[in-house]
């Protein structure tokens, strides 16, 4: 269950990285914070790539961690405890 935990862990730290530079970005399009990102050399693009590409982390690490759950012999009792905490 170790690999599980982990995959889950990285899922959801790049789940909410990605809605960061999403906000981010959304700040950036409509000018309110466009000078501090263009401080950092942040563009718009750049923070939209960033939240697509965090996302599709997310999405490939909580796929990896359902395909690995499954493949696994797990007792019934502890696949139903971890489908509720998810």
């Amino acid at each position: 269950m170790e690999h599980f935990a982990r995959l889950q862990f990285i899922g959801r730290v790049t789940y909410y990285l990605g809605w960061i530079a999403a906000v981010c970005g959304g700040l950036a399009h409509v000018h309110l914070a466009t000078r501090m990102f263009i401080s950092i050399n942040l563009t718009q693009r750049n923070l939209f790539e960033a939240s697509v590409l965090f996302f599709l982390i997310c999405t490939a690490s909580e796929l990896r961690a359902l395909v690995l759950f499954r493949s696994q012999d797990v007792p019934m009792g502890l696949k139903t405890q971890a489908a509720q905490a998810a």
